[in-house]
């Protein structure tokens, strides 16, 4: 049997209500924080509670959503992919992604994204996806490049956190570029 959500590495899936003290721990740390957003104050146990609880129940919105990723090797929850920013008439969307520090550079983030960029242009018929990163998060710029993403433009000094602007460099890729990367499965 095969999982458009599952990959050799990862299993993309909903957010379920136990899942709150994976994302509670991830948010203790400032730099997952940083590279996936911005810092922003703690959250109590029962405010994170919640927010699983509300993240378990919510249905997608106009493609808009948010899985959970979990590792395939010990069910771990390892982080989050999202959908936003969705343009119907335009046929494009963007996405984020966050992983907790203890799981960066072990191939998450490309099998995680390129299971979802499967998803979107696959399934959902979009045409181009669009992905915002920080200027200064190197990794996450070489990830966006090695899934097959292009530089499209840099906002300069656009966000401000840790004392200062930052950049903001967009990348873009279209659904032909990614099947050209990445062929749908021939056992359909």
């Amino acid at each position: 049997m095969t999982n458009v959500w599952t990959g050799r590495l990862v299993r993309l899936r909903a957010v379920e209500p136990e899942d709150w003290e994976s994302f509670q721990k991830f948010d203790q740390d400032s730099a997952t924080q940083r590279a996936a957003d911005m810092i922003h104050p703690p959250s109590s146990a029962a405010r994170q509670r919640e927010w699983a609880q509300k993240a378990a129940l919510r249905q997608a919105e106009r493609d808009q959503f948010q899985l959970a990723i979990e590792s395939c090797e010990d069910g771990a929850l390892v982080g989050s992919t999202s959908t936003h920013s969705v343009d119907h008439r335009a046929g494009r969307f963007s996405y984020g992604i966050a992983l907790g520090r203890d799981h960066w550079r072990r191939g998450y983030a490309s099998e995680a994204v390129t299971l979802l960029l499967g998803f979107m242009f696959g399934e959902r018929r979009f045409h181009k996806c669009e992905a915002s990163v920080w200027g200064f998060n190197e990794p996450s710029m070489a990830l966006q490049r090695r899934l097959g993403f292009h530089e499209e433009g840099r906002l300069r000094d656009h966000e401000f956190f840790a004392g200062r602007h930052h950049d903001v460099v967009l990348f873009g890729m279209t659904a032909a570029e990614f099947t050209a990367r990445h062929p749908y499965p021939s056992e359909i």
